[in-house]
Formats: structure tokens, C-alpha cells, sequence
């Protein structure tokens, strides 16, 4: 009997992963179902057009990571077309953000690519059968989660009312923005998926919605050529590894950004151990953020600064460092020691559909931070920059953990301390992620400000760092919403963040 553990985004996805997992399905199985069901059923905050990371760790082999993130489109363009399709967008969400929307911002994605080639190399289910949860919760109804509703009520019109498809998407029956635990269909989607299901990622390049897309980039100023979508391949990375006390992490290699900060941020805790304090927390963000928002934010090659960086700390401490939007994630485990983590981010959303599909699609191209060299200044084919950092361990007893986190730049720093509690100091691993978190955050003049949840040695940290705080009132999703498997002892259990909505639970099968 196989027992699995899944950490999932709501209860659509967890009821995803649990199906397949019941049926003789592992890890990779339960992760991939519940992935796919994530990005179906959270309308505004992730779509099926995202990028993606699927770190794996399988018993019976080294862990790879799976890069399916987003890349620059525009294979074959005129260099006039470049520049193009956006419009801009102010809103209040997150404190108060501009964004670039419409078809110019629309990268070229790869989370349905990443999640085939894992299915296939390390599934048990069928891939009709893994997509087979999401189509039936599309096409009978899904209740809208508490992050989805937020997000909504703020957006709804100033980001989706130029698409009358994607605001019906968005918008209740009686003309309102989606409330928390209202139930919803999307029949467009559900069709859609069921094609998914039988045709696979083909669908998305050569097949009927890959054809529409183009048109539709075509039309309205977008980048995507069908060079780019026969030309994009998940591309399979080892990953960065550490050793945590008696743990090997595997984390997200370059050129993410995520991956490599979470590195090193690691490896400090590790060296200052088993005693690392809050004051440790403070100037390891702080030195390494400085370094991200310095170098990473603004490089033409992620590849080479990424293995510049864990080179020169390897060799060197901290003292190697020059001083100079929504996310989804699901972990899982098995008892037959296997490992998967995933996450997945579509940006803040497009704010259109690929046009009678019921699919959103990403702004991975109109998001600021993830294009400081500027709009569209990226060379066709490129992976853009990501703080997504999906993260699978072992122990030497042969245990294992997969985690990982939505929350933007907040993701390195949640994991950060979640495993630094749970690998380093032993911590129980629902314990660690329900302990109090800071984050280190740049403001525009690059003036370092410690944000933190209430706990007065955090707050005493922050006084004798002599940096400026901001305490919040009380835990806040800003510090991210890391969700967490684990096996352990012939065990297996899931814990997730108390700050985001999320759903954990368990099912067991027979061979």
C-alpha cells in the first residue's frame, strides 16, 4: 500500500491529487493533479498558461528540477512589433502597483510542457486520467478561495473589463465580483481540458488553441509566433545542492533567481548553526537581497550570474557578495520515500483569454520586476527571471520534504526560515511554518526595511540592527504561504501556511 501526502493551494487541487493518488498514483502523480487543478481553479491569481518548476526527487534516483517557466516570445518578429499590445494598469492591490497587461505582455509559457514531461518520466496515472480532476471540476463548479476574492475585488474592472470573456470569468451571476466559497463553472475551460487530456501539450503549439493564440497575438499587438510555440521545450536542470545538518536539499538551480538565493541564504544559516539568531536572519537577507536587486534584477545572462554567485559564496561567505505577483504551490511526498514540489505563476494576470477557451493568460512581460532591463528587451527564446523556488530533501535515515511557497520576492525569505527551523534546528514541521517570519524589503532608493509579524525577539533583532521596521499586527500572507509534505518514519504528513488558504491531507492505494 502507498500512502501520499499532499500540500496543496485549495480544496479543488487537494481533492485532485488525493483522486489520483487513491488510485496507485505516487507523489509526481498527486502533485501534477492538483498543479493542473491550482491553475484551473483560481481564477485571477494562476493560470494554465503560467510557468512552472516541478523539483522531483524520486526514491530511486537524483533529483531533477523540470524548467517550464515563461520565456521571451517573438521568434521571426519585425523588431517594429517590439514595444507593442500593452496597455497600463494602477492598482491598490499589494500597496499600489502598475503593471503592463493586454496581448504585448503575454510571455510565451511552459507549465502544461513541465508537467507532461514529469508525468511522463516519473508518473504512474495516465496523463488523460491526472487532467481528469480539473476538467470535472470546471465543468460542475468550484468554490472560489479567499485569495482568488481578494484579488478580484480589487482588479476586476480595471484589469479585466476590456475582455467581456475574462470579466464574465471574474464575475459572479448577479453582476458582482467572485465572493469567497462561491461556487463557479468554467464550461469554455472544462472542454478545453478535456482535449488537454486526450491530445497533451500539443494542444498548446500545433493544435487548435496554439492556432488561436497566434491569431489572437497577431491581432492585437502580442508577441507569441508559432515558431516560438513549436520551438519551447522543458528543459530538465540539476539542481543546486546543500547540505542542511543531516539533510541534502535539492533547490532550483540558475537561471532562476529563486533557487540560487534560497542557496545561499541556507548555507549561511547552516554555517552559523545550531545557534543562528534573528540578527543572523536580518544581515543574511539583507546581504543577499542587496546582491539580488545589484546584479540578478538586471542581468542579460541569469544563467552565468547564478553560478557566479553560489561560486563566489562557496568560496568566500557573504563577504564574496559585492555590496553595490501571484504564485501557486504544491508539495507532496510518498511512503515509498519520493519527493514533489511545484510552483506556478501566471503574474498578476493579462487581464484577457485566449478567446472562446475560458483560459487566462500570463503578464509575465508587463510585470516590473521580472523586466528591469526594460519591455521587451529580452532576446526571443530567453527564460525570464523567476523567484519561484520549489525545494525537495532527504535525510539520511530516508526521509524526505518537499516545500515551497507563493509570495514573490517573499518566497526565498519564507523558506528560508521555515527550513532553517525544520532541517537545522529539528523543529516540527507544521511548528516552522506557523512560527512568527520578518523579510528584508529594498524600497525605490534602495534603503533596506525589516517587515515582520509580532514577536518580541524579532523586534528586539530589528532595534540592535539599527535598520528602520515595520511590524504588521498580526500574521499576514505578505510573508508568504509555504506549504510542506514530509515522510518520515514510515509516516506520511502535509502542513501548510496558515496565512494563505490552502488545503493538506492524505490517501493511501494499492499498488
Amino acid at each position: 500500500m502507498t500512502k501520499v501526502a499532499v500540500a496543496a493551494a485549495n480544496s479543488a487541487a487537494l481533492e485532485a491529487g488525493l483522486e489520483v493518488a487513491a488510485e496507485g498514483g505516487n507523489a509526481v502523480d498527486a502533485a501534477v493533479a492538483a498543479s493542473i487543478a491550482a491553475m484551473c481553479t483560481d481564477p485571477g491569481m494562476v493560470s494554465i498558461m503560467s510557468g512552472a518548476y516541478v523539483n522531483i526527487w524520486p526514491v530511486d534516483g537524483d533529483p531533477v528540477v523540470i524548467d517550464g517557466n515563461v520565456e521571451m516570445p517573438g521568434r521571426g518578429l519585425d523588431p517594429g512589433r517590439f514595444g507593442q499590445g500593452l496597455r497600463w494598469v494602477t492598482t491598490q492591490y499589494g500597496g499600489g502597483i502598475t503593471l503592463g497587461v493586454g496581448a504585448g505582455s503575454v510571455a510565451n509559457s511552459g507549465a502544461v510542457h513541465a508537467l507532461s514531461r514529469a508525468s511522463e518520466l516519473f508518473g504512474r496515472i495516465p496523463w488523460s486520467r491526472v487532467v481528469e480532476p480539473s476538467e470535472r471540476s470546471c465543468r460542475d463548479g468550484y468554490a472560489v478561495g479567499a485569495a482568488a476574492a481578494l484579488y478580484l475585488g480589487i482588479v476586476r474592472e480595471s484589469l479585466f473589463g476590456d475582455d467581456p470573456e475574462a470579466h464574465a470569468i471574474v464575475t459572479g451571476p448577479e453582476g458582482h465580483a467572485l465572493r469567497n466559497g462561491e461556487v463557479v463553472t468554467n464550461s469554455d475551460l472544462a472542454d478545453i481540458l478535456e482535449l488537454l487530456g486526450a491530445q497533451g501539450p500539443s494542444l498548446f503549439t500545433s493544435g487548435a488553441v496554439g492556432r488561436v493564440l497566434v491569431d489572437q497575438m497577431e491581432e492585437h499587438g502580442g508577441l507569441i509566433t508559432r515558431e516560438d510555440l513549436l520551438a519551447y521545450e522543458p528543459l530538465e536542470r540539476r539542481p543546486t545542492m546543500r547540505r542542511l545538518g543531516d539533510w541534502t536539499v535539492a533547490l532550483n538551480p540558475p537561471p532562476s533567481v529563486g533557487g540560487p538565493m534560497l542557496a545561499v541564504m541556507l548555507g549561511e544559516l547552516a554555517a552559523r548553526s545550531p545557534g543562528w539568531s534573528w540578527a543572523d536572519v536580518i544581515e543574511i537577507q539583507k546581504r543577499v537581497l542587496a546582491y539580488r536587486l545589484s546584479v540578478h534584477d538586471r542581468s542579460p545572462d541569469l544563467l552565468a550570474d547564478g553560478h557566479a554567485l553560489l561560486e563566489s559564496v562557496d568560496r568566500h561567505g557573504l563577504a564574496g557578495l559585492p555590496t553595490s505577483a501571484s504564485t501557486s504551490h504544491v508539495s507532496a511526498v510518498d511512503s515509498e520515500g519520493g519527493a514533489c514540489s511545484i510552483t506556478m505563476s501566471a503574474g498578476y494576470g493579462a487581464g484577457i483569454v485566449i478567446p472562446g477557451t475560458g483560459i487566462m493568460l500570463n503578464n509575465a512581460l508587463g510585470e516590473p520586476e521580472l523586466n528591469r532591463l526594460g519591455l521587451h528587451a529580452l532576446a526571443p527564446g530567453t527564460r525570464l527571471a523567476s523567484n519561484m523556488a520549489p525545494t525537495t530533501a532527504r535525510n539520511d535515515a530516508g526521509g524526505c520534504i518537499a516545500a515551497g511557497s507563493p509570495g514573490a520576492d517573499r518566497i526565498t525569505t519564507a523558506l528560508m526560515q521555515v527550513l532553517g527551523q525544520a532541517l537545522l534546528r529539528g523543529v516540527d514541521l507544521a511548528e516552522a511554518i506557523e512560527a512568527p517570519r520578518l523579510h528584508v524589503r529594498f524600497g525605490e532608493d534602495g534603503t533596506p526595511v525589516v517587515e515582520h509579524e509580532p514577536d518580541p525577539s524579532i523586534a528586539a533583532a530589528v532595534v540592535s540592527s539599527g535598520l528602520p521596521g515595520s511590524e504588521y499586527p498580526s500574521k499576514h500572507m505578505y510573508f508568504g504561504g509555504v506549504g510542506a509534505a514530509q515522510f518520515e518514519g514510515g509516516r506520511v504528513h502535509a502542513a501548510a501556511d496558515s496565512r494563505r488558504e490552502a488545503a493538506v491531507g492524505t490517501a493511501s492505494s494499492s499498488p
